[in-house]
């Protein structure tokens, strides 16, 4: 009886317990602006209270906390593996680019020179007044210094010096680094003045290798995206004025965010003959004759954190697909006493080392400077995938409770075969995950055939297809008038031509309009 007595009392508290996180649960959510309420604030009270970056003392920088950049971490890792897959090594080039080099092509240099951060003198000296130090005048470069904003050119008079031969060819280079373009107006990594990326470098003996693998890149990234990030993309090819900077066709993966607004996600370039002109990049083929190298560029970027958190998480905090989450699971026991503790800890110590021998990150939270509601609202807000909770009860009953993030549910299930169980539950949450957003995303992509009908539908929102005269003019004025661009002309989209909804001139097919961040 007295036993009975027992059990009951701590099933009492622990149902008190549960209780309690609810209400601590609420309270932490409320730290968060409703994306309803203004998504711009939400997504930036994510983003500091996730701990996952922050505004550095240098203006339009940031600092990327180690629970973001370990995110990041497991997106490089992922990416690397598939470039050394498709046969790409990666190398390092310099971080500074001789402003001479960025004359030489010059659609490049006019699509980056507003952005460029310039490296005039090379020394400081003391003030005379003993206030600091000053820059020494006598310390100025002969030539000054560009701070890369992207690396063709750097790349590619480097490559002078590798290809002469057909021999030599392909060159299938990426670095990961650094790069500065000096935004004015930023945001938390969908826009920074220095942020991280990786930019792919290749050179080809042909025209058509060079397609084939700026399109291959781009596969590469959306099926990235799909799978990885759980973010459905539309793959597809930008119009002439947004294409980069000295290419002759960019390919795009467009995502849409839950706000309605699209992110470019990724893009792969082909670049031409450009570059290897502009640096005399020639080789001689199997005829002895002297042809220039072909050429192309790709990167994705730290942007891609914005696209995730906009993607999935809600007014709790972060979604993380189990694929990039630091913390696939996470475990927290209920107790009230050492041995309670002690017993739960060897209790869950073989599915600890059971979970992480199928690839499966796990964390044991035993810590007792934090309540278990605490820290359920915070692994909610940082968005792990699994939580699992044991207590008295379920240590007599042989059960546990198991928390999903993606839904915001849980269920108590049997001790045993838990870990097949959590093994399948990742996979579940994974596509639900990406269904999500998919269905969000068919659910917020119209046609129109008219302008007045894109005017009134553009201001909802989400991807619109509609007819293009293919002209630089109409796509400026429909920009100027709605704020819309367009995000990319689909590849294998509808073919069917038509006409132009503002001019009714002919198109060739739909393309693809949104406002965008």
């Amino acid at each position: 009886m007295q036993g009975g007595r027992y059990f009951l009392t701590t099933f009492a508290a622990e149902i008190n317990e549960k209780s309690a996180v609810i209400a601590r649960m609420a309270k932490e959510i409320k730290e968060l602006t409703p994306r309803s309420e203004n998504y711009s604030q939400w997504y930036q009270d994510l983003v500091t209270k996730a701990d996952l970056a922050e505004n550095s003392a240098v203006r339009g920088c940031m600092v990327i906390k180690p629970y973001g950049y370990a995110i990041w971490e497991k997106m490089q890792a992922e990416l690397d593996k598939r470039f050394k897959e498709t046969g790409h090594v990666n190398a390092y080039f310099p971080l500074f680019i001789p402003k001479s080099y960025l004359s030489r092509e010059a659609d490049h240099v006019e699509g980056f020179a507003k952005e460029c951060a310039v490296v005039t003198h090379y020394r400081l000296k003391n003030s005379p007044d003993g206030s600091g130090v000053v820059v020494d005048p006598e310390a100025k470069l002969e030539e000054e210094l560009i701070v890369r904003p992207t690396s063709e050119t750097i790349i590619w008079s480097t490559y002078k010096n590798w290809i002469q031969s057909y021999r030599d060819l392909p060159v299938l280079c990426n670095q990961w680094a650094n790069v500065v373009r000096w935004e004015m107006r930023t945001r938390l990594f969908l826009r920074t003045a220095e942020f991280l990326w990786q930019e792919g470098h290749t050179a080809h003996a042909t025209r058509e290798e060079a397609v084939a693998e700026a399109e291959k890149m781009l596969e590469v990234y959306g099926d990235f995206a799909e799978k990885v990030l759980a973010v459905p993309v539309i793959r597809g090819v930008k119009s002439e004025t947004e294409r980069f900077a000295g290419a002759v066709d960019t390919y795009t993966i467009e995502a849409l965010m839950q706000d309605g607004k699209a992110l470019q996600s990724g893009t792969s370039h082909f670049l031409g003959q450009n570059f290897a002109k502009a640096f005399d990049v020639y080789f001689l083929n199997k005829e002895g004759q002297r042809e220039l190298v072909w050429a192309t560029s790709w990167g994705v970027s730290t942007r891609l954190m914005g696209a995730l958190i906009m993607s999935h998480s809600d007014d709790n905090g972060l979604v993380l697909p189990p694929s990039l989450a630091p913390i696939q699971v996470v475990i927290v026991p209920i107790y009230k006493t050492e041995e309670h503790l002690a017993a739960i800890r060897e209790r869950v110590e073989p599915l600890i080392k059971d979970l992480r021998a199928r690839g499966i990150s796990v964390k044991l939270d035993d810590n007792d400077n934090k309540k278990p509601g605490w820290k359920f609202a915070e692994y909610e807000l940082k968005g792990i995938p699994v939580r699992l909770a044991l207590g008295a009860r379920d240590l007599e009953q042989g059960t546990v409770e198991v928390a999903r993030r993606d839904t915001l549910t849980k269920e108590t299930v049997a001790f045993e075969g838990i870990a097949d169980h959590i093994e399948s539950l990742l996979q579940s949450i994974l596509k639900n995950i990406y269904d999500k957003a998919l269905a969000f995303r068919e659910a917020s992509t119209r046609t129109v055939d008219t302008y007045e009908e894109f005017k009134v539908e553009i201001e909802k929102g989400g991807f619109i297809l509609a007819h293009w005269d293919g002209t630089p003019e109409t796509e400026a004025r429909i920009k100027e008038e709605t704020k819309a661009t367009i995000r990319c002309i689909p590849l294998g989209g509808d073919p069917t031509p038509g006409v132009c909804m503002v001019t009714g001139k002919p198109s060739k097919q739909r393309v693809l309009f949104a406002r965008a961040y």
